[in-house]
């Protein structure tokens, strides 16, 4: 006689999960495939005509699928500043060198800006990477127009200025080379250890009040920390990136951003506190954003590593954006409403007066620009 044998743990798992999960599940590309990468699929842009997707059918297959692997293309850009004027981000103008980011942060608010290109917010935005080769001839131009006026210039908003590309085109390091002959103000986000090869400009241009910085820091497990952004530098060295700015004489701040329910909200205080110890001043953090496709990246995310929460991960989210996945208003689409998102803010106000991160980072001059020296490309008549 058989004896009943009790279904295992993983088996009562996979029971609980709902119809829509399996077949989202199905949709995931081969973990071997995107091994390093943040996405998980690489669905077809929304303006595309056609949705195409490669998959192994099993049917006269010799090898199997490739990876993705990184792919750079070279663009000219038009222009390199750009502007804003939404009332709940502290910066006018921001510049970015690249479009993409091999980061691969799943949760990343500019994965839709791909689609304007012709590519998926999946795997496409961290493998396809477009370098704007004349960054730096294109800044100088604009700063160099008789009616210029100085405002400072944020890096970092869309794309990390010091993803792995930088290492070799080195255009953010122009930039900032533009920035200190032409005494200019700048502000940067990043959360690359790799900011420190630059400490030379970033030190000349603090003792002229002309720059601050902004180290993202997400989590202090670096386990957790290489799922939410496979590329990014290790959470040990981004502190050490503080430290090192620190003394250097740099105002540093830190971002505890994106703050995930029940992924890595629990550690809020952990971040600020080894951040604070490393010489931080300040300190400031979002809610989880997913506005267009990032939504179903995040989700699908979710589902690769962490399939036990999907429903109660997305149910906390949508809490604290009325019923939805997500809400765009102004003044409220950084910080959420309800329980949740009031319980995560009084945590935070809290944690900045207990490491004496409450204070604001310092103003930027705009006094002391210097008109860079354009090419005269008129030829003398004599």
């Amino acid at each position: 006689m058989a004896l009943y044998q009790a279904p295992s743990f993983e088996a009562l798992e996979m029971l609980s999960r709902s119809r829509d999960a399996d077949l989202a599940r199905r949709e995931l590309l081969d973990p071997a495939r995107v091994r390093g990468r943040g996405a998980q699929s690489n669905h077809s842009g929304r303006f595309e005509k056609q949705t195409r997707e490669r998959f192994d059918d099993g049917w006269d297959n010799v090898e199997p699928l490739p990876i993705f692997e990184t792919v750079e293309h070279s663009e000219r850009a038009k222009t390199i500043i750009t502007t804003n004027d939404s009332p709940d981000i502290g910066f006018e103008r921001s510049i970015n060198a690249y479009r993409g980011c091999e980061h691969g942060c799943s949760y990343c608010y500019a994965r839709p800006t791909h689609a304007f290109l012709g590519h998926s917010a999946g795997v496409e935005f961290e493998r396809d990477i477009y370098v704007k080769t004349n960054a730096v001839e294109a800044l100088r131009a604009e700063i160099g127009a008789k009616n210029y006026r100085v405002k400072p210039l944020a890096m970092g908003t869309n794309t990390d200025p010091y993803q792995p590309a930088e290492r070799k085109h080195k255009l953010t390091r122009g930039i900032l080379e533009v920035m200190l002959e032409t005494r200019h103000p700048v502000m940067i986000t990043t959360k690359s250890a790799l900011i420190i090869r630059d400490l030379d400009l970033l030190t000349e241009l603090a003792k002229l009040g002309l720059v601050k910085v902004a180290i993202s820091i997400t989590s202090m497990d670096h386990k957790l920390s290489r799922k939410m952004e496979p590329r990014a530098s290790s959470p040990a060295r981004r502190l050490e990136a503080v430290r090192l700015l620190s003394e250097a004489g740099v105002p540093v701040a830190v971002f505890a951003s994106p703050m995930i329910p029940a992924i890595n909200d629990m550690e809020l205080e952990r971040i600020l506190d080894a951040a604070k110890a490393q010489g931080a001043i300040s300190a400031s953090m979002i809610l989880l954003r997913l506005p267009g496709e990032v939504r179903d990246v995040f989700r699908e995310w979710l589902l690769r590593h962490f399939p036990d929460r999907v429903r109660h991960v997305l149910a906390l989210v949508r809490d604290t954006r009325g019923g939805k996945d997500y809400d765009s208003r102004f003044g409220n689409r950084m910080v959420g409403e309800g329980p949740y998102a009031t319980l995560l803010q009084q945590r935070f106000q809290k944690a900045r007066e207990r490491y004496g991160l409450d204070g604001k980072m310092p103003a930027l001059r705009n006094d002391l620009f210097i008109a860079p020296r354009l090419e005269d490309r008129q030829m003398s008549l004599f």
